[in-house]
C-alpha cells in the first residue's frame, strides 16, 4: 500500500542523480583544489526553487545554477517536498549552468490531492502533474557587491511548463494545459551586510504555478506577477530570510492567493545544502489556509 510520505519514482530518482552529484563534486574538490578557490562563494548560486530554477523556495533568483565561475560548467540537482494541511507538492529537478551565465534547468512536480480529492470529486489521493523546462540568461551586473560592481546581477528567464491533466484543467475552467512564463530578475549580495535581495517580475498565465493549467474563465491574458526575497547572512553558510510572490487569479471557481514563506538555507558543504521553510499558499481549490512545511535538498558542484 501506498503511504503519504511515499516519494513518487522520478523523485527517488532525481534523489539518486543528486547523491551522485555531491559523491562527484566531492571528488573533483578534494583531487582539484583549485575549484574550491575558483568557484561561488556558499550560498552566491542560490537554492532550488520549486520550479528548478536557482533562487529560493518559491522565487527565482537571476543567480546562475552550480559553483562554476565564468570559466567553467556546474550543476545541481534538488528534491523538493512541500507538506500542507490538505495537499502535498513534491517537486525534483536538475539544472546546468554555463560559465555563470547561461542556465538550463528541468523540474517535475507532482501534486497530491489526498483525501481531500475525494472532497473536490476527484478520487481521494488524485494527483496532477508537470514537466518544467526552463532557460535563464545573465545579461548584465554582478551578484556580489563592491565599489565597482554596484549594478546587481540581472537575469533573463523562460519556463515552458505542460500539466498532465488535461480533462480537469477543461473542467475548472483552464484554457491551455501547456504554457510559457517569462520572467526578469536582478539578485544582489552584499557582504558588507550580510544581505541577499532579489526582485523578479514574471510574466504569466499559469493556475497554481500551472499544475491547474494557464488562462481560465476569468482571465487569460499575461498579467505580470512580482516575486522577491530578502535574506540575512547569519554566517557565511547560513541564510535566513523572507519570500512573497503573487499569482494571477484566472479561475472563477476558486480564488488564487499569494504565496509567503520564512526559510533557513544551510550549506553543509560546497556541495551540499538543505532549505527549510514555513510556506502559506492561501487558499487552493476551495480549502482554505494552506500552510505548512517546506523541505528541499540539493547537490550540486
Amino acid at each position: 500500500m501506498k503511504t503519504r510520505n511515499s516519494m513518487p519514482r522520478h523523485a527517488r530518482i532525481i534523489l539518486r542523480l543528486l547523491a551522485a552529484l555531491v559523491a562527484f563534486g566531492s571528488a573533483q574538490l578534494a583531487v582539484a583544489g583549485e575549484l574550491r578557490q575558483g568557484g561561488k562563494l556558499l550560498l552566491t548560486g542560490g537554492v532550488s526553487s520549486v520550479e528548478g530554477a536557482a533562487g529560493g523556495g518559491l522565487a527565482t533568483w537571476a543567480l546562475i545554477a552550480g559553483n562554476e565561475t565564468d570559466a567553467g560548467i556546474g550543476g545541481k540537482a534538488h528534491a523538493t517536498y512541500v507538506a500542507l494541511p490538505d495537499f502535498d507538492l513534491a517537486s525534483a529537478g536538475v539544472a546546468v549552468g554555463i560559465k555563470d551565465l547561461l542556465e538550463l534547468s528541468y523540474a517535475r512536480q507532482s501534486f497530491d490531492t489526498r483525501r481531500a480529492g475525494a472532497t473536490l470529486g476527484l478520487g481521494s489521493g488524485f494527483k496532477f502533474g508537470q514537466d518544467i523546462y526552463g532557460v535563464k540568461l545573465r545579461v548584465v551586473g554582478n551578484a556580489v557587491y563592491d565599489q565597482d560592481k554596484i549594478l546587481p546581477q540581472i537575469s533573463i528567464g523562460v519556463q515552458h511548463k505542460r500539466a498532465d491533466k488535461v480533462p480537469v484543467i477543461r473542467a475548472v475552467g483552464g484554457h491551455d494545459s501547456s504554457g510559457t512564463d517569462f520572467y526578469v530578475a536582478a539578485t544582489k549580495v552584499i557582504l558588507s551586510r550580510s544581505l541577499v535581495i532579489d526582485a523578479t517580475l514574471r510574466f504569466t498565465k499559469a493556475n497554481q504555478f500551472g499544475l491547474l493549467g494557464f488562462g481560465g474563465d476569468r482571465n487569460s491574458a499575461y498579467r505580470p506577477q512580482f516575486e522577491g526575497s530578502a535574506g540575512m547572512l547569519v554566517k557565511r553558510n547560513l541564510l535566513v530570510g523572507i519570500e512573497a510572490r503573487t499569482r494571477p487569479n484566472n479561475l472563477g471557481f476558486a480564488r488564487e492567493q499569494k504565496g509567503l514563506d520564512g526559510f533557513a538555507a544551510w550549506s553543509i558543504s560546497k556541495t551540499l545544502a538543505v532549505t527549510a521553510a514555513y510556506v502559506d499558499l492561501g487558499d487552493i481549490a476551495t480549502l482554505r489556509r494552506q500552510r505548512g512545511a517546506f523541505l528541499s535538498v540539493q547537490g550540486s558542484f
